[in-house]
């Protein structure tokens, strides 16, 4: 008597192939995801490193001087040496004008 071999079968095979196709499927979308996060990851320590060198940079910044109160006598006194120096005011007339100025 002749004994039957039990095989896999044509649809063992199938079975078995089909199944390799979707783990390798499985596989390649896993390592798509992957990647994709990683980038992802990427980009937001990209964004981060960025951000803190903003803040870092704002931080270290001095703050701009206070602009100087404007004194009117002095303003007033500025005005009168440049209409001075331009030849508008003799010396005579400077001389009285920034008397006046100064209250003298």
């Amino acid at each position: 008597m002749m004994r039957r071999r039990r095989g896999v079968g044509l649809i063992g095979v199938a079975a078995v192939g089909a199944a390799a196709h979707h783990a390798g499927k499985a596989s390649a979308q896993n390592q798509a995801n992957e990647e994709y996060q990683n980038q992802q990851l990427s980009d937001l320590q990209a964004q981060n490193a960025a951000l803190q060198q903003q803040a870092y940079a704002s931080a270290a910044a001095p703050a701009a001087p206070a602009a100087p109160a404007v004194d009117p006598q002095m303003a007033e006194l500025q005005n009168l040496a440049n209409l001075h120096n331009q030849g508008i005011l003799s010396d005579e007339e400077f001389a009285a004008a920034k008397a006046k100025a100064l209250g003298i």
